[in-house]
C-alpha cells in the first residue's frame, strides 16, 4: 500500500506531490519575522495560502498573532484543530452562512469578522441575540481602500460605525482594508507610492471613527507584497501576509527574491514527444493552476512548461538538458494559494529526506 511517512526520501514519492523545502520556509518566516516585529505591529498571517492549521501554528510560535480566513468554512476546520485566534477576511451574508458563524462564536468567541453594510451587521446581530449568546462578536469594517471588491467607502464608514453602535450583539474594534491591487505591482518605488496612498485612506478613516467616539483598536491591511509598507506606516496596527512562506512566480516577478521559493510539485518524465526538445510530465491542470500564468521548472533555465490537459503538462527548450522518461522536475507553482487548494498533503523535507506530512486541512472549503 502507497503510504509515504517521515523518514522516507522524496523519491518514494509518487508524482504530482506537493514538496516544502523546510530550511527555505523556515528562512522565509525567520525573514517576514526580522523585517516586521522590529516595527511594533501584530503580524496575522492570512491562512488561505497554507490552509493548514499546523502551519498557522508554526506561525504563531515564531511571532505571529493569530491568522486571518478568507471563508466561514476554514475558520471552522481551523478552530475544530484547536487554533481560533482567527480573523475572517470576507463579510459574511445570508441566513445560513450567518447561522454557521453563530454556532462557531458560540463555541469559540476569539473569532473576529469584517462587516460592510448595515443589512449584514443586522443580519448577525439578530442572529446572535436569537441564539441566546450574551457575548458581542467583535467586528471590523471593511474598507474599500481602492480595489473595489469588498468594503463600504470611506464616506459610509461613519454611518455604519454608528448603526453598528446600536447593535446589541456585535461590538466594533477596527476597521480592515486590503489593498489588492496593488501586490503585484512592479516597481518598488510605484509600489510603495501606491500603497501609500492606500492606507491614507485607511488610517484617516479609522482616525475620523475615533474623533467621533469609536474605540478603534486595530488597523488590518496587507499582504506579502507590500506588508514592509503597510508596517510602517502611522496608525496601521496589522499586517496580513501570507504568500511570503511559499512564494510563487508571480509575486518574485514582482517583488523580488527576499523570500525564496520553498514550496514547489514535484513531477515526473512520463513520455517523449516527437519533437526533438520537448517531454511530457504528469502534471496539468488538477495539479497548478494557470490564473497567474504557467508553472517554471525549477533550477532548468531555458526550460519552460506548458499545460497540456487536465492531467499533462509539457517541458520545452531551444538548447537545454536531455530530459529521460522517468526524470523527476520540480515546478514552481506561478500563483501558490489555488494551487495549494488542489492537493491534500504537503510533504516537508530537509535535503530530500521527508521530516513531515500536513494534510492541507482546508482544501476545498470556499464556503
Amino acid at each position: 500500500m502507497y503510504e509515504p511517512k517521515p523518514g522516507d526520501s522524496l523519491e518514494s514519492l509518487d508524482t504530482p506531490s506537493m514538496i516544502v523545502d523546510l530550511d527555505i520556509m523556515e528562512e522565509n518566516i525567520r525573514k517576514l519575522m526580522g523585517m516586521l516585529q522590529p516595527l511594533g505591529v501584530n503580524i496575522r498571517p492570512h491562512l488561505k495560502t497554507t490552509k493548514s492549521p499546523i502551519l498557522a501554528k508554526k506561525l504563531v510560535e515564531a511571532g505571529a498573532k493569530g491568522g486571518c480566513v478568507a471563508k466561514l468554512s476554514e475558520a471552522e476546520v481551523m478552530a475544530a484543530e484547536g487554533f481560533d485566534d482567527l480573523l475572517i477576511t470576507c463579510e459574511i451574508v445570508g441566513p445560513v452562512k450567518v447561522r454557521r458563524l453563530v454556532e462557531l462564536f458560540r463555541y469559540h468567541p476569539k473569532i473576529q469578522t469584517v462587516i460592510d453594510s448595515e443589512a449584514g451587521a443586522t443580519a448577525i446581530n439578530e442572529a446572535l441575540a436569537a441564539s441566546g449568546i450574551e457575548q458581542p462578536i467583535q467586528v471590523l469594517i471593511d474598507l474599500d481602500v481602492g480595489l473595489h471588491r469588498t468594503g463600504t467607502t470611506p464616506e459610509l464608514a461613519l454611518p455604519l460605525a454608528k448603526h453598528i453602535s446600536t447593535l446589541s450583539h456585535l461590538k466594533l474594534i477596527g476597521v480592515q482594508g486590503y489593498e489588492g491591487h496593488l501586490q503585484h505591482v512592479h516597481g518598488h518605488d510605484t509600489r510603495e507610492k501606491e500603497c501609500r496612498a492606500s492606507m491614507a485612506i485607511l488610517v484617516q478613516t479609522a482616525n475620523m471613527l475615533r474623533e467621533n467616539g469609536f474605540d478603534i483598536q486595530v488597523v488590518t491591511t496587507g499582504g506579502t507584497g507590500t506588508a514592509e509598507f503597510c508596517a510602517t506606516t502611522p496608525g496601521v496596527t496589522e499586517v496580513q501576509p501570507g504568500s511570503f512562506i511559499f512564494m510563487d512566480s508571480d509575486y518574485r516577478n514582482a517583488v523580488g527574491g527576499f523570500f525564496s521559493h520553498s514550496l514547489t510539485i514535484l513531477s515526473t518524465v512520463i513520455s517523449k514527444s516527437t519533437a526533438e526538445h520537448r517531454v511530457t510530465v504528469d502534471a496539468g491542470l488538477k495539479t497548478l493552476t494557470t490564473d497567474s500564468g504557467f508553472a517554471e521548472p525549477k533550477g532548468m533555465p531555458g526550460v519552460t512548461y506548458t499545460p497540456m490537459g487536465d492531467e499533462h503538462g509539457w517541458l520545452s527548450w531551444e538548447e537545454g538538458p536531455d530530459l529521460p522518461i522517468g526524470t523527476r522536475v520540480e515546478l514552481i507553482p506561478s500563483h501558490i494559494d489555488p494551487t495549494v487548494n488542489l492537493h491534500d498533503f504537503y510533504y516537508a523535507h530537509r535535503k530530500g529526506v521527508i521530516q513531515e506530512i500536513w494534510p492541507v486541512a482546508t482544501r476545498g472549503k470556499v464556503q
